[in-house]
């Protein structure tokens, strides 16, 4: 059987610093030429993509939406969803991310024509009830963080010595350490070249830091502080082969590059993340060729492109009971989703997008409204509220930031939610049952957290 490859870059048009004037950039620097290399070739791939991100391509490049929806109908691409905001699953309310995952796959069926089976989860960020929303949304399988699982175990912990932290960012470039202890063990080695099955049923893929950090530094051409030199192609055809053995001996694929799709013919967030320096999406136009020479490399070392329906279709299921050993709050690069809670910026919006959530549930329970019922007003109000919850406008912490304009779009969808809910009460005859809510007295609480978080410096300005 001949090893197969899956790669899926993840784009998210609500990307922090990425400034809103730019996406359109993006979606033609990015998005269109990875569309454009993929059609150029005998490459397939699986394409990640919030419904905000289908929906802006859709208004501001159609013509890149055209491209994407004409590779899916061929087959070349794997259309896979995450909700349609981009934002920390295990940071917010269960019933914010089911509405926002249903609605995503509604985007993407309306524009691409095809609704996915496959799920994302926005930076892996980690809760028990994951796997239930994405089950509950209609989805078949979920990516998952194998480096999240590998640390799940206390026996990887120790031997790498690496732990997580409310306030760590990442421990993304030590990660190779899970892959040094593991790399001989295939009771570890299996879940990363098998598809697994959690308890409730739903099918996982994992991907794992060890290849795509490496062709991540790759693609940029950069150098980590203990490297003269950056990493060649002759690594990359070496982490290929080594990982080809393992798969004789443990499964049947890998997914080497499930990160942003945005390192392909941009800087996107790398400077920001890796240097704590002031540079956003800059032009990266010999990251565009690097990937070809990835995709290149996979298939001279004999891999067979797939998508994770093909892997799930063709492969042995392994029963996953390690998935409920995830440790709550954790995320992808080996930090957590709580360290996105803990931000200044999360800690000042949240309890408001808390407050105004209790606030549309308490008008529709008075209404008889479910989330699957709502009026087109409170329908509205939970649309507004999941995008002032994206994760890009708390994120990172000092001494970076999220861009400024970020932050503002998070509090103009506050003031939007607010008015749907107060339409949604005099619409339904029930304005004075301010008992329930009060929208003038919210329009105040927001007001005072927009002077709070319009008067803070932020990275780059």
């Amino acid at each position: 059987m001949n090893s197969k490859i899956i790669f899926m870059p993840h784009a998210n048009i609500q990307y922090s610093q990425l400034a809103p004037q730019r996406r359109h950039w993006v979606m033609k620097n990015c998005y269109e030429k990875l569309f454009d290399l993929v059609a150029s070739d005998d490459y397939k791939i699986a394409f990640e993509a919030s419904g905000i991100t289908i929906e802006e391509m859709a208004k501001q490049a159609p013509e890149v939406l055209a491209k994407l929806k004409a590779l899916v109908a061929e087959g070349k691409i794997e259309p896979v969803s995450s909700p349609y905001i981009h934002f920390m699953l295990s940071n917010i309310p269960k019933e914010v991310c089911l509405h926002s995952l249903k609605h995503s796959l509604d985007v993407w069926e309306q524009y691409v024509g095809e609704r996915p089976k496959i799920g994302w989860n926005p930076e892996c960020g980690w809760a028990s009830y994951i796997p239930n929303v994405y089950k509950e949304a209609g989805l078949e399988a979920l990516v998952m963080d194998a480096d999240s699982l590998m640390l799940s175990f206390d026996e990887i912990r120790r031997a790498t010595g690496l732990s997580f932290d409310v306030q760590g960012h990442s421990n993304k470039n030590h990660l190779f350490k899970i892959e040094e202890y593991i790399k001989d063990k295939p009771d570890f080695l299996k879940y990363i070249t098998n598809p697994s099955v959690a308890s409730n049923g739903l099918k996982m893929i994992f991907r794992s830091d060890c290849m795509a950090n490496l062709l991540l530094w790759y693609l940029m051409g950069a150098t980590e502080g203990m490297r003269a030199e950056p990493i060649n192609m002759g690594e990359i055809q070496a982490m290929f082969s080594k990982w080809k053995d393992r798969i004789a001996q443990t499964g049947s694929f890998i997914m080497p590059y499930a990160e942003d799709a945005e390192y392909i013919g941009s800087s996107a967030y790398f400077y920001v993340k890796q240097f704590n320096q002031a540079r956003f999406f800059e032009a990266e136009p010999d990251s565009v060729p690097r990937f070809k020479e990835i995709l290149d490399a996979a298939k001279a070392a004999g891999y067979e492109f797939t998508t994770p329906s093909e892997v799930l279709e063709n492969g042995s299921l392994l029963e996953n009971e390690y998935v409920d050993n995830i440790e709550n709050g954790v995320a992808w690069h080996g930090g957590t989703a709580k360290a996105w809670a803990n931000t200044d910026y999360s800690r000042i919006m949240d309890p408001v997008c808390l407050s105004v959530l209790n606030g549309i549930n308490a008008v529709a329970g008075k209404l008889g409204q479910t989330m699957d019922t709502l009026d087109d007003d409170l329908n509205g109000a939970m649309m507004a509220l999941a995008s002032a919850w994206v994760s890009d406008s708390r994120w990172p912490p000092k001494p970076t930031s999220p861009g400024r304009f970020n932050v503002r779009e998070s509090l103009d969808d506050l003031y939007k939610a607010n008015d749907c809910v107060a339409k949604a009460m005099k619409h339904n005859g029930i304005a004075e049952k301010r008992a329930l809510y009060s929208p003038n007295l919210m329009k105040t609480q927001i007001k005072a957290i927009d002077d709070l978080l319009m008067d803070m410096p932020y990275f780059g300005e």
